[in-house]
């Protein structure tokens, strides 16, 4: 191959990658940002079944694109326990996204963003008891930073709210929580699934355990959605690309991840969180102190931190 042909393609290969960065930012910042509007801003005040129009989005989205579209290779189910392994994994999923989402309803987005940035923490500590998986003690002491900063973030924020917080936190523990249960539940090579084929099959079970849940806890909901439709025009609208948004975001975070390097994807992921606070402020006007960002950008640090320790000292 010349020196030009190569030219090109490392061109064409840098131009992809930028792409699929693009599609992950504006996809992740685009849901979560979509999340607090329709909840906070927009009258609509259903977080469960909100996460059910996104598995419902995730599950036909993940069928067209491994079935039909091929993204990538459809890898089936082999066994009975197996299932059930997944099956665990959409509860403690589906769980996540729903704390998620109800946090957004009494938290700016800034102080959703620097709860959520703790989840480095939470994975050391559920790896620590459940797989008794030990890290060097420099590693420990980065994470110290990531979880002072929150306390100094939450002494700061202005929008601070008790119920808000906890679920957040319980969110953000829940994502770690099943990011740790899916290493030792998958772990062996006959059972492990790509995050694409894991998701075709968490997202079905995810609506089934989120319907009986919206029809006890939000059971109002088709009445009061079909009045705001009538009332917003552009609802049923933004719905749908929020949902939309919701898939796109999973399969862009996969992309991302194959075509990156580990190191590459935690600078990105980091820098992500920081861009969805500016322009969480930027959208929302929501009051924002030194004592607040200061808070956040130590938490941030804590994550570089860690993230370099744990490499080095692996």
């Amino acid at each position: 191959m010349s020196s030009t042909q190569q030219s090109s393609s490392t061109k064409k290969q840098t131009l992809f990658i930028a792409s699929l960065v693009i599609l992950w930012y504006s996809s992740n910042i685009g849901v979560l940002l979509l999340n607090k509007f329709l909840l906070s801003n927009y009258g609509f005040r259903f977080p469960i079944f909100l996460t059910m129009c996104h598995m419902s989005a995730c599950a036909f989205l993940s069928y067209v694109s491994i079935v039909f579209m091929k993204l990538v290779p459809l890898q089936p189910i082999k066994s009975r326990p197996q299932f059930l392994k997944i099956a665990t994994l959409s509860v403690v999923f589906c769980g996540s996204v729903v704390g998620g989402n109800i946090s957004l309803r009494y938290l700016p987005v800034s102080f959703n963003q620097a709860v959520g940035a703790t989840t480095p923490f939470f994975t050391a500590l559920f790896a620590y008891f459940m797989t008794f998986k030990r890290e060097a003690w420099v590693t420990y002491g980065a994470l110290v930073p990531v979880v002072a900063g929150v306390v100094i973030a939450s002494g700061g924020e202005p929008g601070f709210h008790w119920f808000g917080f906890i679920m957040c936190l319980s969110a953000t523990a829940a994502r770690a929580f099943k990011s740790v249960l899916q290493g030792i539940l998958l772990s062996s090579e006959g059972e492990k699934l790509n995050s694409m084929n894991l998701l075709l099959y968490m997202s079905p079970i995810a609506v089934l355990v989120l319907v009986p849940a919206v029809i006890i806890m939000e059971p109002n909901v088709l009445e009061v959605i079909l009045s705001l439709g009538k009332q917003h025009r552009y609802m049923w609208l933004l719905l749908f690309i929020n949902s939309t948004m919701a898939y796109s975001a999973n399969l862009s975070n996969f992309l991302v991840t194959k075509h990156t390097s580990a190191l590459t994807l935690q600078v990105l992921g980091n820098a992500k969180g920081a861009v969805a606070v500016v322009i969480s402020i930027l959208l929302f006007r929501n009051p924002v102190t030194v004592v607040g960002i200061g808070g956040y950008t130590i938490t941030v640090l804590g994550v570089v931190a860690y993230g370099e320790a744990k490499r080095r000292f692996r």
